[in-house]
């Protein structure tokens, strides 16, 4: 079991400079905790997302943290120009010694992708075009392709990546119908639907990977996502997550509200009391929290953790206290389960 952070960096009050530099002390203290990855959204126009370019917010990760994998889940692929983010990718893996995850996807907002010119009807399309060409592209010395939407003739790739042949997939799912082709690929996963249907999905995804790579393979990671808040009281913690997850809502519809739209491939409850009740939000004392997630683990099938700690308007010390308790209090005892 090794566990793993996921983070929208959405908008709070503290001006952007403040922002970034108090996410970036609590990436050091995931790396310094033993944290195995960090995975950051894509997002844009939004108060949803702070990071639009990805690549740069992790550059100042690669060179604030010296053991934590990180990477973006996701790279928007219709957005980008293949070369040019295959070329950000060599960057970014050299810069940390291997350290990058490549979380690609089509993004799940039409007007982000709309914004830039893109007709939303084509994003699928683009998407598996530019991962095959980007895929291509990092395997070799020079490129050529034939597509529909790109085209190139041998065209030299003077950067590699440290990773052969590229840094490790990773793809966020949500139906267990997505798990042939993610286990016939290799490619790790993330979810942040309820355990018992990421029960579902792992045991697809184990049955598949095992038929495609035999008994003997190393199993990709399958990660589970929360919402967490912890306090020495559960009651503090409890209205620490009623409050930030109130202001997370409204960023994560944002967009969607000024365009009189709903989101249609993620959807989360308006209030925490009822992602909890999901059990999808976690929030409580070390040892409410700890039960919880320990029930979760088993009935998931899990063997990757994602948190969420820095969220809405939480405060950096109160992403500090749930982190460092988690830490201390739980991690400890979901490692031990794993192992059993």
């Amino acid at each position: 079991m090794e566990f793993g952070i996921f983070d929208h960096l959405d908008r709070n009050d503290r001006p952007l400079t403040q922002f970034y530099e108090e996410r970036l002390k609590l990436i050091e203290l995931y790396d310094r905790m033993g944290f195995y990855g960090y995975h950051i959204a894509e997002h844009h126009s939004t108060p949803l997302g702070m990071a639009p370019s990805p690549s740069v917010f992790l550059s100042a990760v690669a060179q604030r943290t010296r053991r934590l994998r990180f990477g973006p889940l996701i790279y928007i692929l219709p957005l980008y120009h293949p070369l040019r983010l295959v070329e950000e990718i060599c960057m970014l893996d050299n810069m940390s010694g291997g350290r990058l995850m490549l979380g690609v996807g089509r993004g799940i907002s039409p007007y982000e992708v709309g914004y830039y010119g893109i007709d939303p009807a084509e994003s699928q399309p683009r998407y598996v075009e530019a991962l095959e060409l980007i895929l291509a592209a990092l395997r070799s010395p020079a490129l050529t392709f034939e597509g529909k939407f790109y085209r190139f003739k041998d065209v030299p790739m003077e950067l590699a990546p440290v990773q052969k042949p590229h840094p490790p997939l990773w793809y966020g799912v949500i139906n267990p119908d997505a798990t042939p082709w993610l286990a016939k690929n290799r490619i790790n996963i993330v979810s942040h639907v309820p355990a018992p249907l990421m029960g579902t999905i792992s045991a697809r995804y184990r049955a598949e990977f095992r038929a495609a790579h035999g008994p003997g393979a190393p199993l990709p990671k399958m990660g589970l996502g929360r919402h967490i808040v912890i306090a020495e009281r559960g009651a503090d913690a409890l209205a620490l997550a009623r409050r930030a997850y109130a202001r997370w809502f409204r960023s994560f519809t944002a967009l969607w509200k000024k365009h009189s739209s709903k989101p249609v491939s993620a959807s989360y409850p308006e209030d925490f009391d009822a992602l909890r009740e999901m059990g999808t939000g976690i929030a409580g004392s070390p040892a409410e929290v700890r039960d919880v997630l320990l029930r979760q683990l088993a009935e998931s099938g899990a063997n990757y953790f994602v948190c969420r700690f820095a969220f809405g308007d939480l405060a950096f010390d109160e992403a500090q206290q749930s982190l460092k308790l988690f830490a201390d209090h739980v991690m400890p005892a979901m490692a031990a389960q794993a192992a059993e």
